[in-house]
């Protein structure tokens, strides 16, 4: 069986959650900060890009760190590109860790419009894909954000997601469709009501064999996604932990049922540069164990 098939049958079968390591150029000085290195310690994106590297290195080479618990890792494109201990980072965390690798592709966000922020443009993605699919990884990560219930833009929002998921797809990937809604979204169940119907007409439209991973806010509504999770054309549903605490969003995602996490910063709560490795371990192991719990349910 192809690696491919493998981490197929893994997200099928295995409890876990996936471990989102994919900040990028902007969110990488919030990242460090919270992990206790200060702007100030590094100047310019090349040192910035290996801190960041450093970090995540250690999370992934923390023996608490493994495919029993963690599914996924989501890497940033620059994080694909590096290696880890020697091996390029997709295929360490495969071959020694069994933990599948995927990739974040969209480049940001465009401004708000019709109450949601649309993907920028991926010019290069088909290249993106091509080098990937090369680098061992499994399947691709982009996120869009609907901040209102606007029906147009909801809409566009799904639209333009699985266009896209579709382009990934064709390239032999696995696409995680990632419609955030923005956890302080006046009118977030409205907003979650018309982002199901949508992705349900789309998931529909889907031929037989293709398969996508969705990505959602933990609903106001508990399992409101229940329809999704079973869907034939959907891999898996794991939930973003949206700005919530670590503590808040494994409360509220152990109330859906089937839903997993792909936690970013709730995952890497409580780590910083500071600690010494038995110290880091001892918290990353604490926070992996309190995710996995709550994605069991």
């Amino acid at each position: 069986m192809s690696n491919f098939e493998l981490q197929k049958t893994k997200f099928r079968t295995q409890a876990g959650f996936i471990a989102a390591l994919d900040q990028s150029g902007g969110s990488t000085p919030k990242a460090l900060k919270l992990y206790g290195i200060q702007e100030t310690a590094y100047s310019g994106d090349a040192e910035m890009m290996d801190l960041i590297h450093a970090m995540r290195t250690r999370i992934i080479t923390s023996p608490s760190f493994n495919g029993d618990r963690v599914l996924a890792a989501i890497l940033f494109e620059n994080t694909m590109d590096r290696e880890i201990l020697g091996k390029p980072t997709a295929t360490y965390l495969w071959d020694v860790k069994k933990v599948v690798p995927v990739l974040k592709v969209d480049k940001g966000l465009e401004a708000e419009a019709n109450g949601v922020q649309l993907m920028k443009p991926m010019p290069d993605l088909d290249k993106l894909l091509a080098r990937a699919r090369a680098k061992g990884i499994f399947g691709t990560k982009m996120r869009s954000v609907i901040k209102q219930a606007n029906p147009v833009g909801i809409q566009a929002v799904v639209d333009q997601q699985f266009a896209i998921g579709r382009q990934i797809i064709a390239a032999g990937l696995v696409p995680i469709i990632e419609p955030e809604v923005d956890i302080k979204c006046p009118d977030k169940a409205a907003a979650e009501d018309l982002l199901k119907a949508a992705i349900i007409r789309e998931l529909d439209k889907l031929p037989e064999g293709q398969l996508v991973m969705l990505k959602l806010t933990i609903p106001t509504r508990d399992n409101l996604y229940a329809d999704c999770i079973v869907h034939p054309r959907v891999l898996k549903v794991v939930a973003l932990s949206g700005g919530y605490s670590r503590a808040e969003a494994n409360e509220k995602l152990a109330r859906q049922k089937g839903m997993v996490a792909s936690f970013s910063r709730a995952l890497t709560e409580g780590l910083t540069a500071q600690q010494s490795d038995a110290e880091f371990d001892k918290a990353l192991d604490g926070a992996i164990e309190s995710i996995y719990q709550a994605s069991k349910t």
